[in-house]
C-alpha cells in the first residue's frame, strides 16, 4: 500500500503532462514514467515478471521506438491545426468514446468480480499463470496487440524514408570531383614534403630542399615558423654539393 500512495499522484501527474504536453518528446518522458511506476507496482505486488516484461520491452525497447520514431520524422512545434482528413475529429470522438466505455466496463468487471489473490494467480508461478490468460481467455486481443505493434514498426519506417533525389556519387566520381578541384584551385594533390628530406638533418624543424638546392617552406608546419624554431641546415657545403652533382650530370 505505501507504494501505491507514493507512486500513484506520481503517475497521476506525468499522465497528465503526457496529455497536455505541448512538445512529443516532452510527452514520452512523461509516458516512461508513468511505465516505470507501473512497473515498480508490479513488483510490489508480486510479479516479477511482469515487472521485468514493463521494464526492459516497454520502456526499454518500445519507448526508445517512439523517441527514435519522434527524432528521425521531426515534430516542428508550430504545426498546422487543418485537417487533412474530412471527419478526422467526429472519428477520433467516436473512437475516443468507444474506448473510455471499454476502459469503464472493464474496471467495473474487475473491482465487481471475485478476487482471486496473488496466491492463487501465482500457483503454477507467475509466468505460467501470465501466459495462461495471454494464450489463453485473451489470445485473440494479443494477435490483435501485436498486429498493431507491426504496423506502428512499419509506419515509422515508411514515415522516416526519405526518396534520394540525386544520384549516389561512387568512390571514382568523388576521386575525380576532388582531383578537378586540386587542378582549379592549383594546389597539388598529394601530401606535403616530408620535413628533413634531402636535408643535413632528418627533422621536422629542418626544410627540404628543392632540385636546386633551396629550402621549401611548405615542408615546415606553420607552428614551428611561428615560434621561430625553424632550423637553417644550409651552408655553403649544401650548395658546392649540388653543383657538383648538377655538373657531373652535365658531363654524362
Amino acid at each position: 500500500m505505501t507504494a501505491f500512495w507514493v507512486l500513484a499522484p506520481i503517475m497521476v501527474i506525468a499522465a497528465l503532462g503526457l496529455v497536455f504536453a505541448r512538445k512529443a518528446v516532452h510527452a514520452a518522458l512523461c509516458l516512461a514514467v508513468v511505465m516505470i511506476s507501473l512497473a515498480v507496482l508490479y513488483a510490489a505486488q508480486g510479479a516479477p515478471f511482469l515487472f521485468a516484461v514493463q521494464i526492459i520491452v516497454y520502456t526499454g525497447a518500445i519507448m526508445m521506438l517512439f523517441l527514435f520514431v519522434l527524432m528521425l520524422v521531426g515534430v516542428e512545434s508550430s504545426e498546422s491545426v487543418k485537417e487533412t482528413i474530412a471527419g478526422q475529429r467526429v472519428a477520433a470522438a467516436a473512437i475516443g468514446l468507444i474506448f473510455g466505455i471499454t476502459l469503464v466496463l472493464a474496471v467495473g468487471q474487475t473491482v465487481s468480480g471475485a478476487v482471486t489473490g496473488l496466491k492463487a494467480a501465482n500457483g503454477n508461478g507467475n509466468v505460467y499463470g501470465l501466459s495462461d490468460l495471454l494464450f489463453g481467455k485473451y489470445v485473440l486481443a494479443f494477435e490483435f496487440t501485436s498486429a498493431l505493434l507491426i504496423t506502428a514498426a512499419l509506419g515509422a519506417m515508411v514515415l522516416a524514408h526519405k526518396e534520394r533525389l540525386t544520384p549516389r556519387h561512387s568512390q571514382a566520381d568523388i576521386a575525380a570531383r576532388r582531383m578537378q578541384e586540386y587542378a582549379e584551385s592549383g594546389r597539388h594533390p598529394g601530401p606535403l614534403p616530408t620535413p628533413g628530406v634531402f636535408a643535413r638533418h632528418n627533422a621536422v624543424d629542418t626544410p627540404a630542399l628543392l632540385p636546386d638546392g633551396s629550402p621549401l617552406d611548405s615542408s615546415i608546419s606553420a607552428s614551428l615558423v611561428a615560434r621561430g624554431q625553424v632550423r637553417d641546415g644550409f651552408d655553403d657545403d649544401i650548395h658546392e654539393i649540388v653543383e657538383q652533382l648538377e655538373g657531373e650530370g652535365d658531363d654524362k
